[in-house]
């Protein structure tokens, strides 16, 4: 899977949350400033080409959707940037939002349920 630039992204989000979509719906879905039409056009067929997106052909317009799932995507760009930043550890990163502050106590613990409860289902 190939990874995406920001403005991809955007569209990408956008997709996600209306599922299928023609282009004018994209832009409109866009935050402000939204931009032009064409240049959504070109993300759009640089995504098809990225094979993250398809299209149905209905009539002269195209109904756009994505082939790649939120969460598959997601767990790609997570497993990327802990490798990449954090030694490919997820401990690291636990280790840096606590230090940065940007987690907390209750959080944790949450996290700890979680994963306590995941391992209590493989079981």
């Amino acid at each position: 899977m190939k990874a995406l630039t920001k403005a991809e992204e955007q569209v990408m989000q956008v997709l996600w949350k209306l599922e299928t979509a023609f282009l004018r719906d994209v832009v409109d879905d866009m935050q402000d400033p939204k931009p032009h039409q064409n240049t959504v056009a070109t993300l759009l067929k640089i995504l098809v080409e990225k094979e993250f997106v398809a299209i149905n052909v209905m009539g002269r317009q195209h109904q756009y959707y994505p082939l790649v799932s939120k969460d598959d995507y997601s767990k790609r760009s997570m497993k990327q940037l802990v490798k990449g930043y954090f030694e490919g550890s997820f401990s690291n990163v636990v280790s840096f939002l606590v230090k940065e502050n940007n987690i907390s106590v209750e959080e944790l613990e949450t996290l700890l349920q979680q994963i306590k409860k995941q391992q209590n289902n493989k079981k």
